[in-house]
């Protein structure tokens, strides 16, 4: 779907985005595609430097980004906790080609959120110093993915892990290793896991934590037809982040196809006015609860390319964000990314 753009010259800087090349080898051995995840996958194989700048230019005033880690490209080679340094050696490269000025102005990649597996405990450390190492000034923190459900369907071939993860104290051995470096913590995980975030939040009051996607909402397998008789539970559990200072939240990731929503794979595509209002509650609740200066709108791309281009994603946003002050709408847009992420743009 083709739609004017809204605001063109709002300054934007996207603090969630993901780059990849998946071989041909990968796509085939996917199952079939019944869940959505695998659907992406296999809609857009490859998305790097190129796939990325021709959807920062298609008519919005995106200034920078931030690199948020998928698995992508790890070392094939050496010790399993430092293999996914090699995700962090990958994107400063694309930063760089980026910073060069070549491709314009854009700074793709200005900061990079890699992964470590906290499990390791202390021994975390090691594996964080190499990120640091080769992110060139652009590292800026983890995420550990905590995403699980007994419900196996709910995320279909991202179910990896089982629950508690963020309550585990090996796992708060590592975490506690972040504040130290100055290094933040992206957190995904699903909406009936958010008390585990809000005990892992108090207790690590000096970590900033960032929470991905609004807390990812269900309305799928077993949770069909349930999201809006949970919206109470989420909203409570958002509250109750929001009293946290240390916490601030990712608006974005409702094109997801967790959330259940009508919009994810239509035909044709539904236009931002309409993804806006399946949006509404999840949206201004957490700008009511956390204020502007705590939240950053996300792109989530190319995840979210299940129910939208990128433009049109950016014009739902504006049509959320249309009653907020000039004020507000810097922080929203790319005022609380640049703070939270500590870019120099």
């Amino acid at each position: 779907m083709s739609e004017a753009i809204l605001e063109p010259d709002l300054p934007i800087v996207d603090p969630h985005h993901h780059l990849w090349d998946r071989p041909a080898a990968l796509i085939a051995a996917l199952p079939p595609p019944k869940h959505g995840f695998e659907h992406i996958i296999r809609k857009v194989p490859r998305y790097l430097l190129d796939e990325l700048l021709a959807d920062m230019k298609r008519g919005h005033n995106v200034k920078a980004t931030v690199y948020m880690e998928c698995g992508s490209m790890y070392r094939g080679r050496g010790p399993a906790a430092l293999k996914p340094v090699g995700e962090t050696e990958f994107v400063n490269g694309i930063a760089a080609m980026s910073a060069s000025g070549l491709y314009g102005d854009v700074l793709a990649c200005a900061g990079i959120v890699g992964h470590a597996d906290c499990n390791l405990g202390a021994a975390v450390r090691e594996t964080l110093g190499a990120h640091i190492a080769a992110g060139g000034g652009r590292f800026r923190g983890i995420r550990q993915s905590a995403s699980a459900d007994p419900d196996k369907d709910v995320l279909g071939p991202l179910h990896r892990i089982e629950g508690g993860l963020y309550m585990s104290p090996k796992f708060r051995e590592g975490f506690a290793q972040l504040a130290p470096l100055g290094l933040s913590f992206d957190a995904w995980m699903l909406e009936p896991q958010l008390p585990d975030l809000i005990d892992l939040a108090k207790a690590f009051p000096e970590t900033q934590i960032i929470l991905d996607h609004v807390g990812t909402p269900l309305g799928i397998a077993s949770y069909a037809g349930k999201r809006e008789e949970r919206f109470p539970i989420w909203k409570e559990n958002i509250l109750a982040l929001a009293a946290l200072p240390n916490v601030a939240v990712k608006l974005g990731g409702l094109a997801m196809v967790f959330p259940g929503f009508d919009s994810f794979m239509a035909f044709p595509p539904a236009s931002s006015e309409t993804l806006a209002a399946e949006w509404k509650p999840y949206i201004e609740t957490c700008i009511e609860a956390f204020g502007p200066q705590r939240c950053m709108f996300e792109s989530n791309f190319p995840v979210d390319i299940g129910s939208c281009d990128y433009d049109v994603l950016w014009n739902a946003f504006k049509v959320l964000a249309k009653g907020a002050s000039a004020d507000e709408k810097t922080a929203l847009f790319s005022g609380t990314a640049t703070q939270i992420y500590r870019l120099d743009l």
